[in-house]
């Protein structure tokens, strides 16, 4: 587990000035990845009390240019924010519930797959987007489907 010292390190790894909201914003994401910014925003002011919702989108977009948080957008849903950055990892969403999870790499290194044609970009990362049930809403779907006893 990160602490705020650790933070404080990260954030001045980057040039970016130690503060509350900062600092704050990073542990919220660290322990809860791939939250929404109301998410966030509720943990922040849990930590620090009164922050406005301005501030923490400041903070969100200043750490994801930073390259300390990375934003992910999957379809039909809000930006999402995780700390785990530079390892070009994937994401499984739940057609359901919207549940997301990691996933490492597909195959080999990055950008992990091979574009059939690149049309001439130099290619450095790919965004991948697995979709399917989560385990969750698998039983309770099967569940459902299940015949009642008599």
């Amino acid at each position: 587990m990160s602490t705020a010292a650790e933070f404080g390190r990260m954030l001045r790894g980057v040039d970016l000035r130690v503060t509350a909201p900062r600092v704050a914003v990073l542990s919220a994401v660290h322990a809860h990845p791939h939250s929404d910014t109301d998410s966030i925003l509720r943990r922040v002011r849990e930590a620090l009390g009164t922050v406005s919702h301005q501030a923490v989108y400041d903070v969100l977009r200043a750490l994801t240019e930073a390259g300390l948080l990375r934003r992910i957008q999957p379809m039909g849903s809000v930006a999402r924010y995780e700390t785990r950055v530079g390892d070009n990892h994937h994401h499984v969403v739940c057609r359901s519930c919207g549940a997301i999870a990691d996933v490492d790499c597909a195959v080999g290194e990055a950008p992990c797959l091979t574009a059939s044609d690149d049309n001439g970009f130099v290619l450095d990362e790919a965004e991948v987007i697995y979709w399917g049930v989560c385990p969750d809403c698998s039983t309770l779907h099967s569940r459902k489907e299940m015949p009642r006893d008599r």
